[in-house]
């Protein structure tokens, strides 16, 4: 994967429509692998875009880029789907598709993406790339700028979930591609990001606007009412000839601390020092870790501040965005880094009068037995141990792996995290490619959708996408 490519979910979505521009482990014999579902394409979905949230019942719901029978050419335009577990145990799981988008002739979004939220109510909450109202275009025609949407379950069983669009953006100053994961905060509020629009700078134009916003959706005072948009912050990026900057092309999603403050990560920008980080298919620079601090009065500004600089040699192109721990030491991974198949990082809060984050790597992928490019955030378990995904997998394969990194003390008192691959995946009938973030459940199973591999026929030879189990 190129240090320098697009954000990984541009790059997911720009297919539709233009084509720009440590420790050497062995796999676990005691995981097991199971494919929960294979997608076959349209009018099933194709290509999951993003995670999976379960709801109190066990479900698991998810989105895909493509499928459904929307009309988005030139592929369809997503769906939402739900999976059943099954009433026995080792029986199958059952696909339901829970909506189909039509895209920006209705007004409606396509190609969603990122992991669903989901409020007490089961109600599903999430973005898309494209579609809605707003009339950004690509190569002439208009696509839509991307929604934030709210999915609803029916009042009676069996009969049809209830979309209504929230917001459509408007691109420019607004935002502009917005499927990213959402986040609530205690009052209800949803923040994201779009990888572009915000008002400033130029990343990639003359296919996108801008260089990425934040912004805030807070609900209506009133039933029935419509949810108001803001945008907290534009990206500026780096200015030409310049070595250093602001972020550009916000991806993953976001995380508040205890006083509002939002973290996350930009793909581009930041450092542009030359032969590390300049330059590039779709965008320029590092990227960086951000904090966005609340306004000191209300109605105020928002308060950008850089937590971390990538520069190469210490990871680079954050695609995942970042997680907390327990102590509010924030942990992610980069695609790209010195080797360049990057990397899994921790960056430790601040202590006493120091006000910088120290990075420190756990683990740099070498690219051979431990896969490479991991392009989708980490995960806790109950016992604090960190879960991810390599997007490219055992030997340099193109199917990628399941790892975990497991915390350690030594006897000098420092700490030490050990890196094991639990499942390597290795056939084109099976997951292959996972960009998305593991879900965990009590028993410690772990869950996750791959971009390409399963059964599907209809999808070319990279197949349609699956669901999988990975258990111990």
């Amino acid at each position: 994967m190129n240090r320098n490519a697009c954000p990984h979910f541009a790059i997911r979505l720009l297919g539709l429509f233009v084509v720009i521009l440590a420790l050497g482990p062995s796999a676990s014999a005691e995981w097991k692998e199971k494919v929960l579902y294979s997608f076959q394409g349209s009018p099933d979905g194709s290509f999951p875009g993003g995670g999976l949230v379960f709801d109190k019942a066990g479900n698991l719901y998810g989105v895909t880029l493509e499928g459904g029978s929307g009309s988005c050419p030139p592929a369809q335009c997503g769906i939402v789907y739900q999976l059943t577990p099954p009433a026995q145990k080792g029986g199958p799981w059952t696909e339901t598709v829970l909506y189909v988008f039509k895209g920006q002739p209705h007004g409606d979004g396509s190609s969603p993406a990122g992991t669903l939220l989901i409020d007490n109510s089961g109600n599903l909450y999430g973005g898309t790339g494209y579609g809605g109202t707003g009339k950004c275009m690509i190569f002439g025609g208009v696509v839509g700028c991307g929604t934030v949407y709210e999915l609803s379950p029916p009042k009676k069983q069996g009969e049809a979930w209830t979309e209504k669009v929230l917001y459509s953006f408007k691109g420019d100053k607004d935002g502009q591609l917005a499927g990213e994961t959402l986040t609530f905060d205690a009052q209800g509020n949803i923040y994201g990001a779009t990888a572009y629009g915000g008002g400033y700078g130029s990343c990639n134009e003359p296919y996108y606007e801008h260089c990425g916003a934040i912004y805030e959706l807070s609900p209506p005072q009133t039933k029935g009412g419509k949810w108001t948009e803001k945008v907290l912050y534009g990206f500026k990026g780096v200015k030409s000839g310049q070595q250093l900057g602001d972020g550009a092309n916000p991806n993953g999603g976001l995380v508040l601390d205890s006083k509002g403050a939002i973290y996350g990560t930009t793909y581009f920008g930041g450092n542009n020092v030359k032969g590390e980080c300049e330059g590039g298919v779709g965008g320029t620079g590092c990227g960086i870790v951000f904090k966005l601090q609340p306004p000191v009065k209300s109605g105020g500004p928002w308060t950008e501040r850089v937590v971390h600089q990538f520069d190469g040699q210490d990871g680079s192109n954050s695609s995942a965005g970042v997680i907390f721990d327990g102590n509010g030491n924030l942990y992610g991974t980069t695609s790209g880094g010195p080797g360049p198949n990057g990397l899994a990082f921790e960056l430790k809060k601040p202590s006493g009068k120091s006000h910088s984050w120290t990075e420190t790597t756990l683990h740099d992928f070498s690219g051979g037995n431990d896969g490479a490019n991991p392009a989708a955030g980490l995960v806790f378990d109950n016992h604090g141990d960190l879960y991810g995904t390599a997007y490219r997998g055992l030997g340099g394969s193109q199917y990628g792996d399941v790892f975990r990194l497991q915390a350690a003390s030594l006897p000098n008192g420092h700490g030490a995290w050990r890196f094991t691959v639990l499942y390597g995946f290795h056939t084109t009938s099976g997951p292959g490619q996972p960009m998305a973030p593991l879900a965990v459940d009590g028993a410690g199973n772990l869950y996750g959708t791959s971009q390409y591999g399963g059964t599907g026929t209809s999808c070319g030879s990279g197949a349609c996408g699956t669901v999988f189990e990975v258990s111990p």
